[in-house]
């Protein structure tokens, strides 16, 4: 790849967030850059702006291969899947990277990545402020939401510095020179299989996280896991494991434990809720501690962390039935996660699920409602493949419209002492903006029908 950018011409594809980014840090290297996306300048809007006003030559409308065969380098946004385009850069030895495999050229500090299917955003928090606990700069970011690229010349960017990024199958697929320090991968279950055309491509763009690691570092998987094992060892890295009987942090008798460091902190006592989230607590503290952050810091944060939006949170409580957002559930792994953590504390489940089908297998989500369902209220695209999944079940199925439609049918379903669970198994972008926008309908159809509820009670 071309680290010297002075004057080379290199194209962005794609001006979203993490797009944009780039070509701002590319164009301060002196490069010239030229930003490409299938946008016009008119749907760009304020984006084309910044792009030219950082420098970019803009070439909109088309991903035409004589563009992409004509420049030095390649820079591709998350978010663009193989093209012809890009086939057409391969054939003529264009190199072509990742907005990660860019900003991780610039980079001299302890880098911590954590990839897999569900669970990346919990656990790059949890541990990006377990890092910041240290008084150490720490950079927080990637697929969460900061581009990457945007860490380059920061103090976290530095020596003595921490890089903690959230890293998607789809920013670990053009990496060449990429190198973590400590890698993590929780799972991989079915997902993007609308963009892979196997499970098993899914799962090695995963694995590119640990190929160019070196032997002094660390590559966590969860104890157990065979494929995460078998992934992880297409590295040098020496294998760490997390949450099981025989891995290096796991749970005795009530309590997280370091086999290092000894007892880290009390299960009962962690503001997150759920086995998943058990495990993701067992994981950071893990990968903290690999990274040298010291226990009073590991505890502390485990101690007051309460979780992100979206993700699991309980919302209210309304006849005796409890609600909660996990629209952060956008494949079939990740709802089969939340309906296992609330299964301890509610009789039955009423699952709101349905959206933009993601091409996985929904046997799974079936087999874990067989034993949990009170019913299953269902929106969106995916709505004729959940229903068949579930055709020969014991339980409704109901459909809905609307998503305030949805929350009124599972109210209708819902007996005191079960919940209702908003986890979708699939993306949002059919009825929503994103599931962040997913989650706040439903937390205020939620709200709303609760509110209506105690006026008419009071009348």
């Amino acid at each position: 790849m071309i680290i010297e950018l002075k004057g080379k011409r290199v194209l962005v594809v794609g001006l979203g967030k993490s797009g944009l980014a780039a070509v701002r840090l590319l164009a301060s290297r002196g490069a010239h850059v030229i930003g490409n996306d299938l946008r016009s300048e008119e749907e760009l809007g304020d984006t084309a702006s910044a792009a030219r006003a950082a420098g970019a030559e803009l070439v909109l409308g088309a991903h035409e291969p004589a563009l992409f065969r004509s420049v030095d380098s390649i820079v591709v946004s998350p978010g663009v899947p193989p093209m012809p385009a890009l086939a057409a850069a391969d054939a003529a030895g264009i190199p072509v990277a990742s907005e990660v495999e860019l900003a991780s050229w610039f980079i001299d500090s302890t880098v911590i990545g954590i990839t897999g299917t569900n669970g990346k955003s919990t656990v790059t928090t949890l541990v990006a402020e377990m890092c910041k606990a240290t008084g150490k700069p720490t950079f927080v970011g990637g697929n969460l939401g900061t581009p990457f690229v945007d860490v380059v010349g920061s103090e976290a960017s530095k020596p003595g510095g921490y890089v903690v990024v959230e890293l998607s199958s789809y920013q670990l697929e053009r990496v060449e020179k990429f190198h973590v320090n400590v890698a993590v991968l929780l799972n991989v279950t079915d997902d993007h299989l609308d963009r892979y055309s196997t499970f098993e491509a899914y799962a090695q763009a995963k694995a590119n996280i640990f190929r160019c690691q070196r032997a002094g570092d660390a590559a966590l998987v969860p104890q157990g896991d065979a494929l995460c094992a078998r992934l992880a060892s297409q590295g040098p890295a020496q294998l760490h494991t997390f949450a099981g009987e025989q891995a290096e942090v796991f749970v005795r008798d009530g309590m997280i434990v370091d086999r290092v460091t000894g007892p880290v902190w009390p299960v009962a006592k962690l503001r997150i809720k759920g086995a998943h989230n058990v495990s993701n607590a067992c994981a950071a503290a893990l990968a903290a501690r690999l990274a040298g952050v010291g226990q009073e810091h590991i505890a502390s944060v485990l101690a007051t962390f309460a979780g992100l939006a979206h993700r699991m949170v309980h919302v209210t409580e309304l006849d005796g039935v409890a609600y909660y957002d996990d629209s952060k559930a956008t494949n079939v792994g990740a709802t089969v996660a939340a309906l296992e953590g609330l299964a301890p504390t509610a009789t039955r489940i009423v699952l709101i699920a349905g959206g933009k089908d993601k091409g996985g297998d929904y046997g799974p989500m079936r087999d874990r409602l067989r034993s949990l369902a009170r019913g299953v209220v269902v929106i969106g695209e995916a709505t004729p493949l959940i229903r068949a999944a579930l055709r020969d079940e014991s339980y409704p199925v109901e459909l809905a419209d609307t998503l305030e439609a949805a929350v009124l049918a599972a109210r209708k379903l819902a007996r005191p002492g079960d919940a209702v669970l908003l986890a979708p198994a699939c993306a949002s972008f059919d009825m929503f903006k994103s599931y962040a926008h997913r989650g706040d309908v439903f937390q205020a159809a939620v709200q709303a029908m609760r509110s209506a509820s105690t006026s008419k009670a009071g009348a």
